[in-house]
Protein backbone atom coordinates (compact mmCIF):
# COMPACT_ATOMS: atom_id res chain seq x y z
CA UNK A 1 0.00 0.00 0.00
CA UNK A 2 3.07 2.41 0.91
CA UNK A 3 4.67 1.53 -2.19
CA UNK A 4 1.19 2.89 -4.14
CA UNK A 5 1.21 5.52 -2.34
CA UNK A 6 4.96 6.89 -2.76
CA UNK A 7 4.49 6.17 -6.66
CA UNK A 8 1.73 8.62 -6.92
CA UNK A 9 3.52 11.25 -4.75
CA UNK A 10 5.59 12.28 -7.32
CA UNK A 11 2.57 12.72 -10.29
CA UNK A 12 0.80 14.63 -7.35
CA UNK A 13 3.25 17.08 -6.23
CA UNK A 14 4.38 17.70 -9.82
CA UNK A 15 0.39 18.51 -10.55
CA UNK A 16 -0.25 20.38 -7.37
CA UNK A 17 3.09 22.86 -8.38
CA UNK A 18 1.70 23.53 -12.03
CA UNK A 19 -2.00 24.34 -10.23
CA UNK A 20 -0.12 26.52 -8.04
CA UNK A 21 2.19 27.91 -10.62
CA UNK A 22 -0.64 28.37 -13.04
CA UNK A 23 -3.06 29.92 -10.93
CA UNK A 24 -0.37 32.58 -9.17
CA UNK A 25 0.60 33.52 -12.64
CA UNK A 26 -3.18 33.62 -13.89
CA UNK A 27 -4.23 36.05 -10.64
CA UNK A 28 -1.50 38.56 -11.48
CA UNK A 29 -2.58 39.25 -15.16
CA UNK A 30 -6.16 39.42 -13.97
CA UNK A 31 -4.89 42.06 -11.54
CA UNK A 32 -2.44 43.81 -13.42
CA UNK A 33 -3.70 43.35 -17.21
CA UNK A 34 -6.88 44.49 -18.55
CA UNK A 35 -8.61 42.24 -20.94
CA UNK A 36 -7.29 42.83 -24.19
CA UNK A 37 -4.21 44.86 -22.83
CA UNK A 38 -0.91 43.60 -23.80
CA UNK A 39 2.73 44.55 -22.99
CA UNK A 40 6.14 43.57 -24.06
CA UNK A 41 9.40 44.25 -22.17
CA UNK A 42 10.81 46.26 -25.06
CA UNK A 43 9.65 46.75 -28.76
CA UNK A 44 12.55 44.71 -30.04
CA UNK A 45 11.40 41.77 -28.11
CA UNK A 46 7.77 42.22 -29.00
CA UNK A 47 7.87 40.41 -31.61
CA UNK A 48 8.90 37.87 -30.34
CA UNK A 49 7.37 37.34 -26.76
CA UNK A 50 4.60 39.72 -25.33
CA UNK A 51 2.13 39.06 -22.75
CA UNK A 52 -1.76 39.69 -23.98
CA UNK A 53 -4.52 39.37 -21.82
CA UNK A 54 -7.32 37.49 -23.03
CA UNK A 55 -9.75 34.84 -22.24
CA UNK A 56 -10.55 31.53 -23.90
CA UNK A 57 -13.95 29.51 -23.56
CA UNK A 58 -12.07 26.75 -25.64
CA UNK A 59 -9.65 24.52 -25.26
CA UNK A 60 -5.34 24.84 -25.10
CA UNK A 61 -4.05 27.24 -27.48
CA UNK A 62 -7.82 28.55 -28.17
CA UNK A 63 -8.94 25.97 -30.58
CA UNK A 64 -12.67 25.34 -30.10
CA UNK A 65 -14.09 27.91 -28.83
CA UNK A 66 -17.79 27.57 -28.26
CA UNK A 67 -16.85 24.02 -25.77
CA UNK A 68 -16.17 25.35 -22.26
CA UNK A 69 -18.15 23.52 -20.27
CA UNK A 70 -17.44 20.22 -22.66
CA UNK A 71 -13.72 20.67 -21.85
CA UNK A 72 -14.28 21.34 -17.83
CA UNK A 73 -15.54 17.77 -18.04
CA UNK A 74 -12.79 16.30 -20.29
CA UNK A 75 -10.58 17.53 -17.52
CA UNK A 76 -12.25 15.75 -15.03
CA UNK A 77 -12.10 12.77 -17.13
CA UNK A 78 -8.38 13.13 -17.99
CA UNK A 79 -7.27 13.70 -14.27
CA UNK A 80 -9.42 10.62 -13.04
CA UNK A 81 -7.71 8.61 -15.84
CA UNK A 82 -4.34 10.01 -14.92
CA UNK A 83 -4.79 8.99 -11.22
CA UNK A 84 -5.76 5.74 -12.16
CA UNK A 85 -3.33 4.86 -14.54
CA UNK A 86 -0.75 5.78 -12.26
CA UNK A 87 -1.59 4.15 -9.38
CA UNK A 88 -0.71 1.19 -11.31
CA UNK A 89 2.31 1.99 -12.70
CA UNK A 90 5.43 -0.40 -12.09
CA UNK A 91 7.99 1.15 -9.87
CA UNK A 92 10.32 3.70 -11.20
CA UNK A 93 9.74 5.26 -14.20
CA UNK A 94 9.83 9.01 -12.87
CA UNK A 95 9.71 10.45 -16.15
CA UNK A 96 6.76 8.91 -16.89
CA UNK A 97 5.22 10.20 -13.61
CA UNK A 98 6.46 13.70 -14.55
CA UNK A 99 4.81 13.38 -17.85
CA UNK A 100 1.62 12.22 -16.15
CA UNK A 101 2.18 15.05 -13.55
CA UNK A 102 3.02 18.08 -15.58
CA UNK A 103 -0.60 16.82 -17.89
CA UNK A 104 -3.18 16.57 -14.74
CA UNK A 105 -1.50 20.06 -13.37
CA UNK A 106 -2.29 21.58 -16.66
CA UNK A 107 -5.99 19.99 -16.89
CA UNK A 108 -6.57 21.06 -13.26
CA UNK A 109 -4.75 24.16 -13.65
CA UNK A 110 -7.38 24.89 -16.57
CA UNK A 111 -10.31 23.21 -14.43
CA UNK A 112 -10.22 25.48 -12.01
CA UNK A 113 -10.56 28.68 -13.87
CA UNK A 114 -13.57 27.29 -15.37
CA UNK A 115 -14.97 26.22 -12.20
CA UNK A 116 -14.29 29.94 -11.09
CA UNK A 117 -14.04 32.17 -13.85
CA UNK A 118 -16.02 30.45 -16.46
CA UNK A 119 -13.73 31.25 -19.15
CA UNK A 120 -9.83 30.63 -19.22
CA UNK A 121 -7.26 33.17 -18.50
CA UNK A 122 -4.56 33.23 -21.37
CA UNK A 123 -1.68 35.67 -21.81
CA UNK A 124 1.82 33.96 -23.37
CA UNK A 125 1.89 35.12 -26.95
CA UNK A 126 5.36 33.60 -28.71
CA UNK A 127 6.20 34.88 -31.95
CA UNK A 128 3.63 37.46 -31.99
CA UNK A 129 4.26 38.43 -35.55
CA UNK A 130 3.09 35.03 -37.01
CA UNK A 131 -0.33 35.36 -35.39
CA UNK A 132 0.25 32.10 -33.06
CA UNK A 133 -2.07 31.10 -30.26
CA UNK A 134 -1.96 33.00 -26.88
CA UNK A 135 -1.57 30.24 -24.21
CA UNK A 136 -0.72 30.30 -20.21
CA UNK A 137 1.08 28.03 -17.93
CA UNK A 138 -1.27 24.97 -18.07
CA UNK A 139 -1.35 24.82 -21.51
CA UNK A 140 2.71 24.60 -21.66
CA UNK A 141 2.29 21.91 -18.76
CA UNK A 142 -0.11 19.75 -20.61
CA UNK A 143 1.90 20.41 -24.02
CA UNK A 144 5.17 19.53 -22.73
CA UNK A 145 3.45 16.32 -20.67
CA UNK A 146 2.26 15.49 -23.85
CA UNK A 147 5.88 15.58 -25.75
CA UNK A 148 7.44 13.74 -23.01
CA UNK A 149 5.30 11.27 -22.84
CA UNK A 150 5.45 10.76 -26.76
CA UNK A 151 9.35 10.62 -26.47
CA UNK A 152 9.48 8.02 -23.54
CA UNK A 153 7.00 5.84 -25.74
CA UNK A 154 9.53 6.12 -28.75
CA UNK A 155 12.59 5.27 -26.80
CA UNK A 156 10.73 2.67 -25.45
CA UNK A 157 9.97 1.43 -28.97
CA UNK A 158 13.69 1.59 -29.72
CA UNK A 159 14.66 -0.26 -26.92
CA UNK A 160 12.21 -3.14 -26.88
CA UNK A 161 13.48 -7.00 -26.43
CA UNK A 162 14.43 -8.38 -29.75
CA UNK A 163 14.66 -12.09 -30.53
CA UNK A 164 17.91 -13.95 -30.22
CA UNK A 165 18.92 -14.90 -33.87
CA UNK A 166 18.89 -18.87 -32.13
CA UNK A 167 15.06 -18.32 -31.24
CA UNK A 168 14.58 -16.47 -34.40
CA UNK A 169 16.11 -19.60 -36.37
CA UNK A 170 14.25 -21.81 -33.74
CA UNK A 171 11.08 -20.98 -35.32
CA UNK A 172 12.21 -20.74 -38.95
CA UNK A 173 12.54 -24.59 -38.50
CA UNK A 174 16.28 -24.76 -36.97
CA UNK A 175 17.86 -22.55 -39.26
CA UNK A 176 17.29 -25.62 -42.31
CA UNK A 177 15.92 -24.35 -45.68
CA UNK A 178 12.43 -26.20 -45.75
CA UNK A 179 11.79 -25.50 -49.75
Amino acid sequence: MFKKFANLTLVYWVGAFIVLIDQYVKSLVRANMPIGSVWAPSPEIAPFFRLVHIENNGAAFGMFQSGGTVFGVIAVVVSIVIAYYAARLPEGQWALRVALGLQLGGALGNLVDRVINGPVTDFFNLMSMWNTPIFNVADLSITTGVIMLVLLMWNEGRHAPTAAPAEVAAENGGGQNNG
